[in-house]
């Protein structure tokens, strides 16, 4: 794929380069990092040979950029290295809620893909919703994220709203999940310690399980559960009206709404 121009190495494109180094997709001086104040796994790679805020000759000779800035940020990010890419350059973005369109706009015209990872991309269990109307820059983002991760492919570009929301945003969602289960148990008597064990290793545990077995996750709910026992009754106030249905519900839908505001 040549060199990679990354533009932004905060924590998500630090885990993207964390994982393509990992899964052996890139050496150090196939990269080249743009960012003012790169991150741990960026510095690393600088130390390794990666070239640092590298000049106009050298981003021209970048076959695929990643945009890994903020958002807010992308617009001036393009505008300071537009003019020296190539116009084969292909730009493959995880800023959230900005559309492919004014993407190409903002880079000369040139094929964009949307991509929406999860920072487990860092060890090689990320997963990536992708759009791409352009089959060339559909198939580098493919090759690129199935690298480092399970890879869904959206019908429409409508649906990356929606897909932040349900992947991108959830590793977030169930740190909050542990965070919460943990500080319940030191309210029932446990130590912090022994509750943050518990809590963690259990639910690390559990998501093995789903990711191996292939089961349904209400079929291993299931198992775990008899009639009448313990698990039944915390699942009649986690499944009640008011439980974890409902309440992922509107958390999904509040960032949807967010990835549409932000692509404004």
């Amino acid at each position: 794929m040549g060199p990679l121009l990354i533009l932004g190495a905060g924590r998500m494109g630090g885990a993207l380069i964390s994982g393509w180094r990992l899964a052996g997709l890139f050496a150090p001086q196939d990269l080249m990092i743009r960012d003012p104040h790169p991150g741990d796994e960026a510095q690393a790679a600088i130390a390794q040979g990666a070239l640092h805020n590298p000049d106009s000759a050298a981003m021209g000779r970048a076959k695929v950029v990643l945009l890994a800035v903020k958002p807010q940020l992308w617009r001036a990010a393009a505008a300071e290295v537009s003019q020296a890419l190539a116009s084969d350059a292909v730009i493959i973005s995880i800023a959230a809620g900005v559309g492919s369109d004014d993407i190409s706009r903002a880079f000369g015209g040139r094929a964009v893909a949307r991509i929406m990872p999860t920072t487990a991309a860092a060890i090689g269990q990320g997963t990536a919703s992708l759009y791409a109307a352009d089959g060339h820059a559909a198939d580098l983002a493919r090759r690129l994220f199935s690298a480092v991760g399970a890879v869904v492919e959206l019908e429409t570009e409508a649906l990356m709203h929606a897909a932040t929301a349900t992947s991108g945003s959830a590793p977030a969602y169930l740190y909050a999940f542990v965070e919460a289960l943990e500080a319940a148990g030191v309210r029932a008597g446990l130590s912090k310690e022994a509750s943050g064990t518990l809590a963690r290793a259990t639910i690390s545990g559990a998501a093995a399980l789903l990711a191996q077995s292939g089961a349904e996750p209400a079929e291993l709910r299931r198992q775990v559960t008899s009639p009448g026992g313990t698990t039944q009754a915390a699942l009649e106030v986690l499944m009640g009206p008011e439980g974890l249905g409902p309440l992922l519900e509107r958390a999904v839908a509040a960032a949807t709404d967010r990835s549409r505001v932000l692509g404004a």
